[in-house]
């Protein structure tokens, strides 16, 4: 402001108010044409580029209020998105409105710039969380979860081929570059308003405060669970950040739990004495989980499992049941293995790696220490996997070592059937003078269950030509039918397996690694999966009596629930030389 310039006026920003800045009291006014000439032509068609204008313009403001309080209210988790959720009032809205009234200009423009840009920050979150409560069953870790990118385009690329992936990548990526810009420049627009009416703002904020105070004290909500009185944002900036400082804090929590293991240092001699001589073969079916035994709408895979356990029985297999907590719903499912063989609770990527990188002693490491042949059977592993040597693994078979030449179904490589069948022609119908311990990972389960085998002739099996036959195709969009489809093969085939190649040396685990994605269960998920150990030799229950596992396949509500993370330690302590029971029937 130079010397000449007139003093501020009280009450105003500038000496000269601006028409985009001009206060309540002193409304603008068109300015007067100079000419008589000028005059004569300031028609009605002259003026109606100014109205169009006008009314644009107020349309702009519109969409940039509807914006910002849609950003704010939007909530972050999928199964609350309805138009109800929408009708709140934010209390951040009322704070930033309150703030930005009382600043001049330029911190105001400032303000609210870097507020939109935050906005924006907090909608991505939000964005966030939706995708990972509607695949995963929980939010976006900020910390950890960008490891999933690769992972996730790779399954995109495999469902809908690579060119499909990297346009819905590419849009994704403009979407989310896109949402901060936008905030930004809305709430840039909106505090450009508030200063032009500010005396009727003022007002407005004062009295949206009362109301919201009003009903935050009363409770009221429109849609359940969900407040008018909205904090909903705060909540969730608290949220992460807690769960960040967590996760910034956990190395060393990790390398204490790490470091206590009592069976690392046991001769072989002393480990897994009650299954001498015994084939043990621990078998993951993708995406199993509770729900599988539990939801009336999946009976048929009910059906599945009782009339399995009567096959069974009828070949002279008994079988035990129970439930496991996994680590991780809808996915990740190398966190529900690791947890389960390692004995620790790996339930994020950062503890995954961490525990990779360490000499932790695993169930692989204990029935290779015992004298086992230890293998890893993992269809859907295209490349090498050096995580195989850390599990304690002699041989590893992935998808492209297995010889498959049969059709492809969704996600899966090749049917769960040729993955076994394979896996018992190279491994245990071979002449081999050990028992066998292998960790057998199926997918045919895996989402998203459009297409799936069906149970074949074992001697038809050959190079996996024969699954042309019996494909059970379902569209996307009936994703509860075709995952129940898709456990229903892998049962039988597990079932069928055992009666045609099961010995009196066979023990099979069978357990799920996680909960499908919340398509299938709904909202807020238990994080349990079945668990079944099936022999003929009366004494491996014998040996598991205490553990109270319930008769049969079908576990019910009643059966017990262990965390998955303290299977290794019962299982090495229950066929450990500790136990009364593995002494009296070790071998």
């Amino acid at each position: 402001m130079s010397n000449s310039d007139p003093a501020p006026t009280p009450g105003t920003d500038h000496a000269r108010t601006t028409e985009t800045e001009r206060p309540d009291h002193e409304p603008a006014s068109p300015p007067a044409p100079e000419t008589a000439a000028e005059a004569e032509t300031t028609d009605e068609p002259a003026a109606a580029p100014s109205r169009r204008r006008a009314v644009l313009a107020r349309v702009v403001t519109v969409l940039a209020a509807v914006l910002v309080l849609a950003t704010l209210t939007l909530p972050n988790r999928p199964w609350q998105l309805e138009p109800g959720t929408f009708l709140r009032i934010p209390l951040e809205a009322l704070l930033l409105a309150a703030l930005l009234l009382a600043l001049p200009g330029r911190p105001r423009r400032v303000v609210a710039a870097v507020s939109g840009v935050l906005l924006g920050l907090v909608a991505m979150v939000k964005v966030g969380d939706i995708g990972f409560y509607s695949s995963l069953g929980r939010p976006f870790d900020l910390v950890l979860d960008w490891s999933l990118l690769g992972p996730a385009f790779a399954f995109v690329a495999e469902s809908v081929g690579r060119p499909g992936a990297i346009a819905i990548a590419a849009g994704v990526g403009l979407l989310l570059l896109g949402i901060p810009v936008l905030t930004a420049l809305s709430s840039v627009r909106l505090a450009g308003v508030l200063a032009r009416h500010r005396t009727g703002s003022t007002r407005a904020v004062v009295s949206l405060v009362v109301v919201w105070v009003v009903l935050a004290a009363f409770g009221a909500r429109i849609v359940p669970g969900v407040y008018v009185a909205d904090s909903n944002a705060t909540t969730l900036v608290q949220e992460h950040a807690v769960e960040v400082y967590a996760r910034l804090h956990d190395r060393a929590a990790f390398t204490e739990e790490i470091n206590v293991d009592p069976f690392r240092d046991l001769p072989g001699d002393q480990l897994l004495t009650g299954l001498r001589g015994k084939d043990v073969l621990i078998t993951f079916v993708e995406s199993y989980g509770r729900d599988a035994v539990a939801d009336p709408d999946f009976a048929s895979i009910q059906r599945v499992l009782d009339e399995g356990a009567g096959r069974l029985s009828a070949a002279g297999f008994t079988s035990r049941s129970g439930f496991l907590t996994s680590p991780t719903i809808g996915g990740a499912s190398w966190l529900a293995h690791a947890t389960l063989l390692s004995g620790l609770w790996i339930d994020n990527n950062q503890r995954h790696r961490n525990l990779l990188a360490t000499d932790r002693f695993t169930l692989g490491d204990a029935f290779q220490r015992a004298q086992w042949r230890t293998v890893g059977v993992m269809p859907a592993v295209n490349q090498a996997w050096p995580e195989g040597a850390f599990y304690g693994y002699e041989k590893f078979y992935g998808g492209p070592d297995l010889g498959y030449q049969g059709p492809k179904f969704a996600f899966a490589p090749m049917p769960d059937q040729f993955a076994i069948h394979q896996f018992h022609q190279r491994e245990l119908a071979a002449p081999r003078d050990r028992p066998v311990m292998a960790e057998l990972a199926l997918v045919s389960s895996h989402s998203p269950w459009t297409k799936v085998p069906s149970v074949v002739d074992w001697d038809d099996i050959d190079d996996g030509e024969v699954f042309q036959r019996g494909i059970i195709g379902t569209p996307a969009a009936q994703a509860r039918t075709g995952y129940r489809h898709s456990i229903n093969y892998t049962l039988r085939t597990l079932v069928s397996y055992l009666e045609r190649y099961g010995n009196d040396d066979t023990v099979m685990v069978i357990v799920g690694d996680h909960q499908p994605a919340p398509v299938v269960t709904g909202e807020n998920p238990s994080p349990d999966v079945p668990i079944h150990i099936v022999a003929k030799d009366p004494a491996v229950f014998a040996q598991i009596e205490d553990w109270k596992w319930q008769e049969g396949l079908t576990p019910d509500a009643d059966a017990p629930v262990w965390r998955m993370d303290t299977f290794r330690d019962r299982f090495l302590t229950t066929f450990g030389p500790g136990n009364s029971r593995s002494q009296a029937q070790g071998r």
